[in-house]
């Protein structure tokens, strides 16, 4: 039945009934872009998560209108379709959504669980969660974005608040969502798919992207609290480098520190730091440095002096406030204001210097010791740059956010072309501009082995694709078995991070004997036979806010997908073991043919396996182009011999296509078009395959100047095509 509009009011393309004057958020609409729909808060306040709008955004056709009581609003895409969503604010400091009875709700970030969040209630409120499992609930990082899937269709509901937030996804109400508000505004966007891609598009244009990462971010990272002295952070790059384990990055924590404090050197343990830096990126190794935010209360501690000089720290009761961190008592830099996250991103200068090529952003949710809450009071004031002041309570959880963006920020005017690094524990919405982060401090067992894949999913679909897990567990010495499983599963995560606790047994790659140490360097090795594919879904994600790891209903909405199993890319389909015992490993494969990206047999529907310690079932789309390269030991190695482009045989009407990024994989010349961009298609003729490569971007010499063509075909065998000069287009036609 078509609705009946009279008594309404048109706004341009927008329509809104209702008083603004007992509605928690007014029921005004406003369009931000083409399927971004705004009910802005009573009161006007500044977005730390929101960007103005730019670029072109797919068109949609998602509108409002007005329902009865007066607080509510529909979004609609035509007058004469159910809404999608009806949005009620006439209870305080709560908004409700409507729920159907088939939907799926995904995202919500950082959360423990299963993906689909329905039937749970989650706190957002940044927390320090040591050795969290699947029960525990608020993590280290507050994204209120939720994606409601309903028969294949998507949307998505941003609430843009950073107060604590609980969001009840149909626990109390099986037909609503409720999101409700500690204190002060929140700020509500609707944002339109009406697929996962587009959706994923509208959001990150809203509160941004990830930056194209330095290549080396990508490699194999070796990490450990606390690799110390210096001897053993070199034995541990030289026996990486003897065994032919590739990785790109050592890490060091807190121990390199004098007496733990940030922005220092141990020079009894280090007793020549800068060498050693300077020795290990000789030998391929970036370094990466943790800089905790809590600063040490110390007289003639230089950033605690420089600091107090532009009173940089907040305030309790009008003196700086004092809490116990791992230096002791300890005073936090107040980044709501531009002066101080200039003075922060000032203090690395030295480690710049050094040679440092990475930092690392923890405990800044912020976890603060031995007081209740384990976070700074609520009544802690943080000051703006206008003059007005807010509470912690009102600014928690943007608090880490800020944080890295300081971080990234001072690294930009200290290396103007150069890719900043920067990984942190604590996010908001929008914290994807300025840093990768991890799951925080899992455990060794095989919960958490299994929990990491739903969990660095929800951040992907949250806008933070850059994310894993600390491989074999933070805490507790992993079984041979799991941390192998692990590296396994690892290789197929955006960040690839092994890191343990200080009181654990080694996770390194070779301990464990030969045999283990074969399987743990064979999965490294097909990360970096990948880095190619690997790269182009970085600079995709980057572009236009696709995740890396994707579920399988991102791709094919109607299909549903699993906790366990995910998409690489559109085209790799990854089913890894995650369990101690199986009778039978049971794989559901997306809709259409699939290759065995290890065996190269065709597959379709569901199939069993009985995985070898070897296996990790990895499938191939039929029509994937995908290229390759050899093995290097890290990515600043020139690979040897020709680009590979390895083509499945397409069944069917599904596409046969491809793609290929790549640039100089360090500075920012490729915003100045200093990049090489390649579309590959093919197409069946008769008992032939015709393979082509065009090039989009021209800008950048790649390594490569030669490319071997490897189809595989239906019946497991491979035809081969050498061409000469692959950085011109190229076409090969294989029987």
């Amino acid at each position: 039945m078509a609705r009946d509009w009279r008594g309404w009011v048109a706004l341009g393309l927008l329509a809104v009934a209702g008083s603004a004057q007992a509605c928690f958020v007014a029921p005004r609409v406003e369009q931000v872009a083409p399927g971004i729909l705004r009910m802005p808060p009573r009161s006007a306040q500044a977005s730390w998560a929101v960007l103005p709008v730019h670029g072109k955004l797919p068109e949609s056709r998602l509108r409002s209108g007005g329902n009865e009581p007066d607080c509510s609003v529909d979004f609609i895409e035509s007058p004469d379709h159910p809404a999608l969503v009806s949005v009620n604010t006439t209870t305080p400091h709560a908004v409700r959504l409507s729920l159907a009875s088939g939907d799926h709700v995904y995202g919500l970030g950082d959360k423990s669980g299963p993906m689909d969040r329905r039937g749970r209630v989650f706190t957002f409120w940044n927390t320090d969660a040591y050795a969290w499992d699947a029960a525990r609930d608020p993590l280290y990082k507050s994204i209120p974005f939720l994606i409601v899937e309903r028969a294949g269709r998507v949307f998505g509901v941003f609430a843009d608040a950073t107060q604590r937030m609980t969001v009840d996804v149909g626990k109390t109400d099986p037909n609503a969502i409720l999101l409700t508000v500690a204190d002060g505004p929140l700020d509500l966007y609707v944002i339109d798919g009406p697929t996962p891609r587009a959706l994923l598009q509208r959001y990150t244009a809203l509160t941004g992207r990830t930056p194209l990462p330095p290549k080396w971010a990508l490699g194999f990272q070796q990490s450990r609290y606390t690799y110390l002295p210096e001897a053993r952070v070199r034995e541990v790059a030289k026996t990486l480098r003897d065994k032919r384990i590739p990785a790109d990055a050592i890490w060091l924590d807190i121990g390199f520190q004098d007496a733990n404090k940030p922005f220092t050197v141990d020079r009894k343990a280090f007793p020549d730091f800068e060498g050693m830096l300077g020795d290990l990126r000789k030998d391929g190794f970036h370094t990466v440095l943790i800089t905790d935010l809590h600063i040490a209360k110390q007289a003639g501690y230089a950033p605690y002096e420089s600091g107090k000089a532009i009173d940089a720290f907040v305030k309790r009761e009008g003196a700086d406030y004092v809490g116990k961190v791992w230096p002791g008592d300890s005073v936090f830099p107040d980044f709501s204001r531009a002066q101080v996250r200039d003075w922060w991103g000032g203090l690395y200068t030295d480690f710049v210097r050094m040679g440092a090529a990475g930092f690392w952003n923890d405990m800044n949710e912020p976890s603060v010791f031995d007081v209740p809450g384990g976070t700074m009071p609520d009544d802690v004031v943080h000051r703006y740059d206008d003059g007005s002041t807010r509470t912690h309570a009102q600014l928690h959880n943007v608090y880490g956010m800020l944080n890295a963006r300081a971080t990234y920020e001072g690294l930009l005017q200290l290396t103007p072309d150069g890719r900043p690094f920067v990984l942190t524990r604590a996010a908001y919405a929008g914290t994807q501009r300025y840093a990768a982060t991890w799951t925080g401090d899992n455990t060794a067992d095989w919960h958490h082995l299994a929990q990491g894949v739903p969990n660095i999913l929800s951040l992907g679909l949250s806008g933070m694709a850059l994310a894993g897990d600390d491989i074999g567990g933070f805490i507790g010495s992993p079984p041979p078995e799991l941390l192998t499983r692990w590296y396994q599963l690892g290789a197929w995560q955006p960040i690839f991070r092994s890191h343990a606790a200080t009181d654990t047994r080694d996770h390194e790659a070779w301990v464990d004997g030969p045999v283990h140490e074969a399987l743990r360097r064979s999965a490294i090795e097909q990360r970096y036979r990948l880095m190619p594919y690997l790269y182009t879904l970085a600079e995709e994600n980057a572009r236009t806010g696709a995740p890396i790891t994707r579920p399988v209903w991102f791709e094919f909405p109607k299909a549903g997908g699993s906790d366990r199993d995910f998409l690489f890319g559109r085209d790799l389909f990854v089913a890894p073991v995650v369990s101690e015992r199986l009778d039978a490993h049971v794989v559901q494969l997306p809709p259409g043919a699939w290759y065995g990206l290890r065996d190269g047999k065709r597959y379709s529907d569901k199939v069993t396996f009985d995985p070898a310690p070897s296996e990790v079932p990895v499938f191939v789309r039929a029509g994937a182009i995908v290229p390759m390269q050899a093995v290097v030991q890290h990515t600043g190695q020139v690979p040897k011999g020709p680009l590979e482009v390895h083509v499945w045989w397409p069944e069917g009407d599904a596409p046969c296509d491809g793609a290929l990024y790549d640039d100089d994989g360090t500075s920012m010349a490729y915003q100045r078009g200093e990049f090489v961009r390649i579309a590959f298609a093919c197409r069946v003729e008769g008992d032939a395959l015709v393979v082509e490569a065009k090039r989009e971007q021209a800008g950048f010499a790649p390594w490569w100047r030669a490319a071997e063509v490897i189809v595989h075909r239906a019946d497991g065998t491979t035809r081969t095509h050498h061409i000469a000069n692959a950085r011109a287009d190229w076409t090969a036609t294989l029987r």
